[in-house]
């Protein structure tokens, strides 16, 4: 069974306090780390729109299930490749 990850987006960019597209192989690599492999993986947090974005496509392939979560919408999925 996979596990569930929770990736708070702001802990990605905490060292600087605002997040920078220079250091976006950095954030990737940070999020990759976190999330192991074919796990079910939650990204929250407060972030630019743009680095959610990235991160979800460098997940694709890496993640099982990968959600959003906000306390607006609760868990929205994005993509799901479980077999079942």
């Amino acid at each position: 069974m996979a596990d569930c990850i929770t990736i708070d987006i702001e802990t990605l960019y905490a060292e600087t306090g605002a997040a920078k597209l220079v250091e976006m192989k950095e954030y990737e690599r940070k999020a990759r780390e976190l999330a192991g492999e074919r796990n079910e993986v939650v990204l929250t947090g407060a972030g630019p729109v743009w680095l959610y974005l990235k991160i979800a496509h460098s997940l694709h392939g890496k993640a099982l299930k990968l959600y959003y979560r906000s306390p607006i919408t609760g868990d929205v999925m994005i993509f799901d490749h479980s077999p079942f």
